[in-house]
């Protein structure tokens, strides 16, 4: 006989501690590509593209994607980088403010 299968609730999938690991677990990465990307870099090799980085700041690695660029000294005489990454971080957290205190 089949069992029958619980439906998942939108509630526990965007819980607030599923939404706090994926915000460290993008950060986490976002940092991790910046330091892969400067790494490449000196070694002359294949580099991470850079609308890649900014797609893992966009999907709210910002945080860690600053962190990185700034730690590595990568990226941080592009302008698109030091005013881009600061901008999507932005506004990131006023939807993210915006979406917890007035939805």
């Amino acid at each position: 006989m089949l069992q029958q299968e619980t439906p998942i609730h939108f509630e526990e999938i965007f819980s607030m501690q599923n939404i706090l690991l994926y915000v460290l677990a993008i950060n986490l990465f976002g940092f991790f590509i910046m330091w892969l990307d400067k790494r490449k870099a000196t070694k002359g090799a294949w580099r991470i593209p850079e609308k890649t980085l900014f797609i893992v700041t966009a999907l709210g690695g910002g945080i860690g994607t600053i962190a990185g660029m700034y730690t590595f000294r990568h990226k941080t005489q592009k302008l698109n980088f030091v005013i881009g990454f600061p901008f999507i971080t932005i506004l990131e957290i006023i939807a993210a403010i915006y979406w917890i205190f007035f939805d």
